[in-house]
């Protein structure tokens, strides 16, 4: 039963933030985070999948605010919500929202970037949105920290204007995780990916969803299909995107523009194929790399081993690589199965498979990583 695991190791993991109380957080590291000279903060899509998360790193990384707003849509308005021991009440998304903010977290989907993001920007709020809807554009960052930081060189909370910076793609972001330490060591000259994607990509419903589908199966009724159109438990199938007319599909083509974006290269060749798998929360990549220059698997191995926000999990004595199961709830992406591609000669290509969070570091890890860098 790939990706389903034991009970409340990976199914539940979404349910426990959003529906039990929160942990227990000591007085002192309220103290810390909560600070009079600290920026105001603003979530939005809070009750989301992505939102909730938001929330556990900005308590994790003891993230320094003088008032968070939480915001949502209309249906979610005036229920409570706790948040380091103090209790919020939801508010309904506004264009008044952003009067006052500071930083702004968005993740409540495209649509809704799209309008309210410029708006945040017009009252002086930094966006940091998890939305494809300005990632393309031009004059607008695509950021991860550990790989392009120069790319927001210059804002800052208090440089008296907005302004707003993209968060990339989930998939992109743990795949470049890996693959840019080694590209900056050789020059990747193409890269070839097929990605092995969770759940939680699509998000709160579609995980309740394969845990729900998941019973039906097993109780032999006929599963609820109402996020994926599909039987999802116990299967899998071309990711869900939209097909483009070139017949990739559209989270294929952001690991394409998006790599090319980051990397400031417009030459780099990239293929994908996206799929979606029973896992509940992380997704797993095999990358094919071809260099420029000569890269062997030990010099790889030690350059991975030294990245941030990386680690090494490649045993081949035991048969140990990374799993989505391990990574869950992790901020590290996982890499192994790191080997000299036989296909192509002399020492210029890689096989690497990385597993990452994707509501960790491929969502909500990646925007607080931007908005510490706005400090």
């Amino acid at each position: 039963m790939a990706g389903l695991a034991h009970p409340g190791s990976q199914t539940h993991l979404f349910t426990k933030l959003s529906h039990q109380p929160k942990k227990f957080t000591p007085p002192s590291r309220i103290r810390m985070s909560l600070q009079e000279n600290a920026p105001s903060l603003a979530v939005v899509g809070v009750t989301g999948a992505v939102g909730q998360e938001f929330l556990s790193v900005l308590s994790d990384r003891d993230f320094p605010y003088r008032s968070i707003k939480m915001l949502a849509s209309k249906r979610s308005a005036g229920k409570q919500l706790t948040f380091q021991d103090r209790n919020y009440t939801i508010e309904e998304l506004t264009e008044d929202s952003f009067d006052g903010v500071d930083i702004a977290l968005f993740s409540a989907g495209g649509s809704i970037s799209k309008h309210f993001g410029p708006v945040a920007v017009d009252k002086g709020a930094i966006v940091v949105d998890n939305s494809s809807a300005f990632r393309m554009e031009e004059g607008i960052p695509l950021v991860i920290p550990e790989v392009n930081p120069e790319a927001m060189e210059g804002i800052k909370v208090g440089m008296g204007k907005g302004a707003l910076i993209a968060n990339p793609n989930c998939s992109t972001i743990i795949c470049l995780m890996a693959a840019t330490p080694l590209h900056k060591h050789a020059k990747v000259l193409r890269m070839v990916v097929s990605t092995y994607q969770a759940a939680s990509g699509a998000g709160a419903a579609a995980m309740e969803e394969l845990e729900l589908q998941t019973r039906e199966v097993l109780e032999g009724k006929p599963p609820t299909c109402n996020i994926f159109k599909q039987q999802y438990a116990f299967n899998l199938f071309s990711h869900n995107a939209p097909i483009l007319s070139n017949g990739y599909n559209e989270e294929e083509m952001k690991l394409v523009k998006e790599t090319r974006k980051i990397w400031n290269d417009m030459n780099v060749k990239v293929t994908a194929t996206c799929i979606r798998v029973p896992v509940m929360r992380a997704h797993a990549e095999s990358i094919n790399l071809q260099f420029q220059q000569p890269l062997d698997e030990d010099t790889a191995k030690d350059i991975l081993k030294s990245a941030p926000g990386v680690v090494v999990i490649d045993d081949r004595a035991s048969n140990h690589f990374p799993t989505p199961l391990e990574v869950s709830n992790k901020d590290n992406v996982a890499v192994g199965r790191i080997r000299h591609d036989l296909s192509q000669d002399g020492n210029k290509g890689l096989d690497i498979f990385v597993c990452g969070d994707q509501i960790r570091k491929g969502a909500a890890l990646n925007a607080i990583q931007i908005a510490e860098m706005l400090l």
